[in-house]
């Protein structure tokens, strides 16, 4: 159920926007209010919108299980669906497209005074999985050491937590499944554990790094770079994270060692060689180059399918969001982390200290 094309109308920060995604890692950079985290977002929700729909459902639960993923990924106020629309003088629409790479289309419209209703359209291919996979997203603050009593919480209390931790901490919830792993499973946990030094267990909805010599640790206690790699782990552990998902990262950097940026790199590299999707987004230099090495050299993972997506205000349009896409880092003619980068080392480049 991978995208293949995502196409948006008035939709909050972009007047117009259409991408086209690659089959592996689609990496977004650009400015803060740009727009990164919205295009997860929307990703997301259409398509754990889809998932979810039973291929009987009627017309008013289609549209209510499409509003409702919006409203909980979204957190408008008042729950009105017309405050995601691009704010402008008069009533406007937004229009909202995804097609998939099986053909299926899903188109998404309402307007400005909307408050919970919207025209939905849902396309099944012929060739569309029956139950199409579940799509994960990676806030930037890990669940992993929360997931005890998160979900209970997030169903019987108004919690100021956007629906993507809950649906991360559901997922977590799963038990593993009985019977043996594929080889490609085993080898890619294995690549894993090496690089967390240890195996992920979990117990009364509790979970531990199991570390040989030393004993299990609380995840608590572990730092928040080994705890969103053991999320991985675990969904990788209880089948959630398998071929054709998709995966949306938001900000895998936060709160992370800068020693811990080329191992999770490779994490990425090592899903999309098991046919994962993903899409993540970045701030951080370091994460950026390490990926633009592996798309420059790509025999060191032939199968890594990269794609670099520039988001950017163009000033002599109004500063209207663009998007600007390329093979590798190098080729963006608009990346401003590089253009920071190198303002910031550039020898020319010097601070005037005032004498008190």
């Amino acid at each position: 159920m991978k995208i293949r094309k995502l196409c948006l109308e008035n939709f909050m920060l972009f007047p117009s926007l259409a991408l086209d995604a690659v089959s592996g890692v689609n990496v977004i950079c650009g400015d803060n209010s740009t727009g990164k985290t919205a295009l997860l977002k929307i990703m997301y929700s259409v398509l754990h919108a889809y998932a979810k729909l039973p291929p009987d459902a009627t017309k008013d639960a289609t549209v209510q299980q499409f509003v409702s993923k919006l409203q909980g990924v979204f957190r408008p106020d008042e729950n009105k669906l017309g405050r995601l629309v691009l704010r402008r003088q008069g009533v406007s629409k937004t229009k909202i497209a995804v097609e998939l790479e099986d053909s299926s289309r899903i188109q998404l419209g309402f307007s400005s005074q909307s408050s919970k209703r919207a025209d939905i359209l849902c396309e099944r291919a012929s060739s569309a999985q029956k139950t199409p996979k579940q799509p994960i997203y990676l806030p930037p603050k890990e669940i992993i050491s929360a997931t005890e009593n998160f979900a209970s919480l997030y169903d019987e209390y108004h919690i100021a937590f956007e629906e993507t931790y809950y649906d991360l901490a559901r997922l977590l919830d799963r038990p593993l499944k009985k019977g043996p792993n594929t080889a490609q499973k085993n080898r890619i946990l294995k690549n894993f554990e090496s690089i967390i030094s240890g195996k992920i267990t979990q117990k009364d909805k509790k979970f531990y790094l199991n570390v040989q010599g030393s004993g299990a640790f609380e995840m608590g206690l572990v730092s928040e770079g080994y705890r969103k790699l053991a999320t991985i782990l675990y969904l990788i552990s209880s089948d959630s994270l398998t071929e054709n998902a998709v995966l949306f990262w938001d900000e895998p950097e936060t709160n992370m060692n800068p020693r811990m940026i080329r191992p999770i790199v490779d994490v990425m590299l090592e899903l999309a060689a098991m046919g994962v999707q993903l899409f993540v987004t970045t701030h951080d230099y370091f994460l950026l180059q390490e990926l633009n090495l592996a798309a420059i050299y790509p025999e060191k993972h032939p199968k890594a399918d990269i794609q670099f997506i520039s988001l950017y205000k163009d000033d002599a349009d109004g500063g209207r969001i663009l998007a600007q896409c390329a093979g590798t880092a190098d080729e963006l003619t608009h990346n401003s982390i590089m253009e920071e980068f190198d303002a910031a080392t550039c020898p020319d480049r010097y601070f005037t200290v005032q004498k008190l």
